[in-house]
């Protein structure tokens, strides 16, 4: 059947995003070819994947991630600030709001400056290993502490996202190196199945790991990504991370029409 789907374009931090406005239901949601389709960057409109604004109960906005391979995923935090500057334009948010995800309700801010502070639940820590880290923080983080970041972060990703321990559900693998109380950050991302150019619940997981490690000891961490900067603040006490807030920028990029086919 042809279609014909009207989308914006949103980026953060270099992380790219198909947003879809389906409050109507017009948009045929969970077509694992259509969206893989649209996020394909030769022969489609181009993205890391696709967030779709779905009618819910309740006055709070709620989105529905998928990743580039056209599969639904879970909590994305460059995602998250991109559809939350979306919905804000749509006149759904106020300077202080909140928006519903995989994993619950966040709330959000926009700053003065432009950037957007996205809440997170508490990490939950998997693993606490001598090099790495294993935590979820929406979505499943493999954090890896490296000396330099002139890696093949494709090569290297991929045996970790693919290995036994981690192969059926699959996890986001970070290359983490701390240089001036700061983080540089390389990540491969599942349902990408490549390098991307941030992922933001890989910046939390990553600053979460670097305060744990003793890496770093304040409570606001700036990370470096390859697409941009971002910042992570918590309040930590009695062994518990409360008050976790991602903040970065975001940005409309351009909007337009997809003419494809859906798989009925």
């Amino acid at each position: 059947m042809n279609m014909e789907i009207s989308f914006e374009k949103y980026q953060g931090a270099g992380n790219d995003f198909i947003m879809i406005d389906n409050r109507n239901g017009d948009f045929l949601s969970h077509q694992q070819v259509l969206i893989a389709n649209m996020c394909n960057r030769q022969m489609g409109i181009g993205a890391d994947g696709l967030i779709e604004l779905v009618s819910d109960q309740g006055d709070i906005p709620r989105m529905i991630y998928y990743n580039a391979d056209g599969l639904e995923g879970s909590l994305c935090g460059n995602g998250a600030r991109c559809f939350s500057l979306f919905i804000k334009r749509l006149g759904l948010l106020e300077k202080q709001s909140a928006f519903k995800a995989s994993d619950g309700i966040h709330d959000v801010l926009f700053l003065p400056d432009g950037e957007i502070s996205i809440a997170f639940k508490e990490p939950i820590i998997i693993e606490a290993g001598d090099d790495h880290f294993v935590i979820d923080t929406g979505s499943p983080h493999y954090v890896k502490w490296v000396g330099n970041l002139l890696l093949d972060v494709f090569s290297e990703g991929r045996k970790i996202r693919y290995n036994e321990s981690y192969q059926a559900k699959g996890i986001n693998v970070n290359f983490a190196m701390v240089r001036n109380d700061e983080i540089h950050l390389r990540t491969y991302e599942r349902g990408v199945e490549n390098e991307t150019l941030a992922c933001g619940t890989g910046v939390v997981a990553a600053a979460i790991a670097a305060f744990l490690s003793g890496k770093i000891k304040k409570d606001t961490i700036k990370v470096i990504a390859k697409g941009g900067t971002l910042h992570v603040s918590f309040k930590y006490k009695n062994s518990s991370f409360t008050d976790v807030w991602l903040t970065g920028p975001a940005k409309r990029v351009f909007s337009g029409i997809y003419f494809g086919d859906s798989e009925n």
